[in-house]
Formats: C-alpha cells, structure tokens, sequence
C-alpha cells in the first residue's frame, strides 16, 4: 500500500499521536446501546502474498491454496479483489466455503473501481445490483462493505455521494473512505460529510498512514470503528501507534463503542502478519479478550519481527 508513504528518514519527524475524539463521536457513543460485548476483528486486505510462505503459510502452499490457509489465522479480511473485479455469486460461494473452519470469519469486500472510480457514483444502479447479487453469496459469512473514493474526488460532489448512499440497502453495514484533503481542511466539508454519514447511519473508514495525518479524522458518525493501519516495515513507531490505537478503542468501547474492524496494511505487506499479531496480542491483554493470533512456524517472530 503506497497511499500516506514517506521515506524512511522522514518518520521521527511525523506526529503519530491521535487526535482527541470530535463532538460527532462523543455523541454517537454516548447515545448507542453497549448491551454487548465489544466485538474486535483484526485482519489484513489480501490473502495471495507469495511472502508468508514458511512464515504463516506453509512453505510448498499453491496460490489456490492461500484462502484455505489465511482463514487460519485471522477472522476477517479488507477485500480489495472486489474492487478490481465484480465476482459472480459462483466465485463467492467458493470463497465463503473456504473459510467455513473459521464460523466468526467475515469477507469485507471493497466496492468495486466501476462504481466508485470509473462511474463516480453516478449512472452506477446496474453495476451496484451486481456488486451486491456477488457479495451477498457469503451468506453468513459477509461483514460490513467498504466504499473508497478516488483522490480527485472533492467534497463539489456531496450531493452525489449522499444520493448514492441513499439508495444502498440497509441490512449490510457500509463504511466511506474519503481522500481529497478538502474534506479534511475545511471545516464546513468535514462538517458536511460526518454530519451526512451519520444521518444515514454510514460508517467513516479512519486511515492511519504516516503521511496522511488529515486521514486520522476520528469521527463515528456510527458505534462502528474501521480502521485502515498502513504501518512501516514494523518500525518501533508502528508498535507505540498501536499501543495509542488500543487505549483509544478501549476508552469508545467504555463510551460505547459497539464493534471496530482493524485491518493491517503495510507499505511492505510481508510484514502485516507480525504487526497483525501484536495488535491481536494488545487487544486481548488490554480489553480482556480472547481473539486468535495468527500461527507463526517460528513463534517468536510473531511478537518481535
């Protein structure tokens, strides 16, 4: 993942500290229902990487093969293939039956690039009816959705976005990734679009990459959490952000907060399983839980890389 990248070098000089918590998501906490347990997911945005081989998937593991492995180790997963391919109902039957050795395993998938890049959210109710007749096949097994919108596109197109939103069905949860830094520095669009998203009870995907920092917006306009990590090759800052991640989800879990999907990029994504690890680690140290961490062949390289 290249998005928010910055050289090496660059790093001790980057503020990673979280911002406090808006107005926006006091309110919302404040006013959801915590009758249940926090629910945590921790996952990465792709199973075919060629580099876990002998580190989390076994070493002769062929590329059929990787799904059946990845469910292993974590129980969700950001789903970019949607986003470059719309897949029938066939295909995610077959990936949903994969992952049936994990029952709490969820497919997170991405809109697809049709929609939301090449159609802008407009002109796109037929390619959206395919989308959803795909992903609706992993039946139990489908999580929330996850719609990010190119670079260029500016808060000029609000009304668009919220139309669009408008006409989504309801029953599956969905989440916005916005990138253009108008929506970030001027505070009338930010205003805007969190205050939209919560009227329509959307999600706000938060992106925590090194040169983003706008992208840390920390606005719920939901009690849901999805956060996009882009970590750096498991630099000591990557475990200190995590550790700031984790006292801030147990103070909304305090607050309210009713579910959150933490999904591991990095720049080098051969590294994500580590830090994956470690944030499954924390969580369950700090909140009490119990989740699954991924299997390392060498155990120790799971804590320190």
């Amino acid at each position: 993942m290249e998005f928010g990248r910055v050289k090496p070098e660059e790093l001790p000089e980057v503020d990673f500290s979280l911002p406090p918590d808006p107005a926006l998501t006091i309110a919302t906490l404040k006013a959801a229902k915590n009758d249940r347990p926090l629910q945590v997911h921790v996952g990465c945005a792709k199973w075919g990487r060629k580099e876990w081989l002998g580190k989390i998937y076994p070493p002769k593991t062929k590329d059929a093969n990787f799904l059946d492995e990845y469910v292993k180790h974590f129980d969700c997963i950001e789903l970019n293939a949607t986003f470059y391919q719309t897949y029938g109902p066939a295909t995610i039957s077959k990936w949903a039956a994969k992952a049936d050795i994990n029952p709490g395993f969820k497919f997170c998938p991405k809109f697809s690039q049709s929609i939301s890049h090449i159609r802008r959210l407009k002109n796109a109710e037929e390619i959206t009816t395919q989308f959803y007749e795909g992903i609706l096949a992993f039946g139990d097994k489908l999580g929330p959705l996850f719609l990010q919108l190119s670079d260029n596109y500016t808060p000029k197109s609000l009304p668009e976005l919220k139309t669009y939103l408008e006409h989504l069905p309801k029953d599956v949860p969905v989440f916005v990734e916005v990138r253009h830094k108008d929506w970030y520095a001027v505070p009338e669009n930010r205003e805007a679009l969190f205050s939209t998203l919560h009227r329509l009870n959307i999600g706000a995907v938060i992106t925590d990459a090194s040169g983003r920092r706008d992208c840390v917006h920390m606005n719920l306009p939901t009690p849901h959490a999805f956060i996009r990590f882009v970590g750096n090759s498991l630099d000591r800052t990557d475990y200190t952000r995590v550790d700031e991640w984790i006292d801030r989800i147990k103070q909304w879990r305090d607050m309210g907060l009713q579910s959150v999907w933490f999904f591991m990029h990095q720049h080098d994504e051969r590294y994500s399983p580590e830090l994956a690890d470690y944030v499954s680690d924390q969580f369950n140290k700090k909140l009490n839980l119990n989740l699954h961490r991924p299997q390392f062949m060498d155990r120790d390289k799971g804590l320190f890389g």
